[in-house]
């Protein structure tokens, strides 16, 4: 018999004395499999993705039926991803996205379509109310800035809509609106 006292006598010492195997065992797998890691401080920051924005934005233009900019941001911002997507249903279209680091270390969002803003926000973005407006440069910029979710702003540049997404300050965004409308759109396939 593995004890010699009832199991009614047995008490919380003893419990941890047959845990403590278990644990042991656990963190050996855990290791072996690199599953873990000891990292005092917590997690350190990495390096932001190379990402050649201007070969996406090209091959974009290129490929899709509607005028693509490829806007010149501020210094300091990097090009870290992107992406192209479709929006199914009626007033749905394509959809050309890339992201940026800004030199504060926000993510802001740059996404251009021919979708209408009616079937865009909603496919990308989720059932959200438009909360305020903004004029800068002769375009509306409609605010979608619910509580607990990154703001979007959305403007019509006639055959495309722009929608900018982010964790990024109100001045972050102003630089990205400033930077689209400045840029001239792309050779593109658009007849």
């Amino acid at each position: 018999m593995a004890s010699d006292k009832p199991r009614i006598l047995h008490s919380s010492k003893d419990m941890m004395f047959s845990l403590i195997p278990l644990v042991i065992m656990c963190v050996i797998i855990a290791a072996i499999a690199s599953q873990c890691a000891f990292r005092p401080g917590g997690p350190k920051e990495g390096p932001i993705p190379n990402f050649d924005v201007d070969a996406s934005l090209k091959y974009d233009a290129s490929e899709l039926a509607f005028p693509i900019r490829n806007p010149h941001v501020p210094d300091g911002w990097k090009p870290n991803s992107g992406s192209r997507t479709k929006v199914n249903g009626p007033g749905g279209g394509d959809v050309s996205t890339v992201g940026y680091i800004t030199d504060a270390g926000a993510f802001m969002q740059l996404s251009q379509s021919n979708a209408t803003e009616d079937a865009l926000v909603p496919a990308l973005f989720g059932d959200r109310s438009a909360t305020g407006s903004n004029e800068l440069d002769g375009h509306t910029w409609v605010i979608y800035a619910e509580k607990g979710s990154e703001p979007l702003w959305v403007a019509d540049f006639t055959q495309v809509r722009v929608l900018l997404k982010g964790a990024g300050t109100t001045d972050e965004f102003t630089a990205l609106a400033h930077a689209v409308d400045a840029a001239t759109p792309l050779k593109s396939r658009t007849p």
